[in-house]
């Protein structure tokens, strides 16, 4: 058998679940040595905040993942309830502490891959929340939305911790940045102020 023998003999599940759990070990990975008044810090003027980042795609998984395809979770997500503020899954309250969230976020993983598993990709699935009449999908286009998402909200986080201690990678061995001493950083940031400047002087 040859390389690309081996390829087409894959599980194109295989891809699909190495995508999305990269994207989750990135966005757990953030959370790493910080306080909880770090991982809580609104950093954007929308109040973007690490922890809370977390208990959305712990709700977008159990949502897209489970309920889309008749496999609700036993899963509490007070959260999601009707009568919830808007936005509610996207902050953590002082009493939802960082391990219960990120225990959360780990059986929403473990429930998520059961249901890609157990269901063909051609598998279509009713999303609760979509408008009647477009509210059909494909197992295969679900998972796609959630590593779409999670990968989005894994780049949030890459900002948001830089923004809190400087810390910066896409995972513990990979920076995927060049190598570079906090001086090296401050004269290349500095450059791109000037350059900036420059250009939009011309405007």
């Amino acid at each position: 058998m040859n390389a690309t023998d081996t390829l087409n003999s894959r599980d194109p599940k295989d891809d699909l679940f190495f995508y999305l759990q990269s994207a989750r070990d990135a966005l757990l990975w953030k959370l790493d040595g910080l306080s909880e008044y770090d991982v809580r810090r609104p950093l954007t003027p929308t109040g973007t905040n690490l922890l809370g980042l977390v208990k959305h795609a712990a709700s977008v998984e159990l949502g897209y993942l489970g309920d889309t395809f008749g496999r609700p979770s036993d899963e509490p997500t007070p959260w999601l309830e009707e009568d919830t503020e808007p936005n509610a899954d996207m902050w953590a309250t002082a009493d939802e502490s960082r391990e219960e969230l990120v225990a959360c976020y780990r059986r929403a993983w473990a429930h998520a891959d059961a249901t890609v598993r157990a269901l063909a990709l051609d598998t279509v699935g009713t999303v609760p929340w979509w408008p009647e009449g477009r509210s059909e999908l494909t197992l295969h286009h679900a998972i796609v939305r959630v590593i779409a998402d999670t990968h989005r909200h894994a780049g949030h986080a890459d900002i948001l911790r830089e923004l809190i201690d400087g810390s910066v990678g896409m995972d513990e061995n990979n920076t995927s940045i060049p190598p570079g001493d906090a001086h090296y950083w401050q004269e290349h940031r500095d450059r791109l102020e000037r350059v900036a400047r420059e250009a939009g002087g011309r405007a």
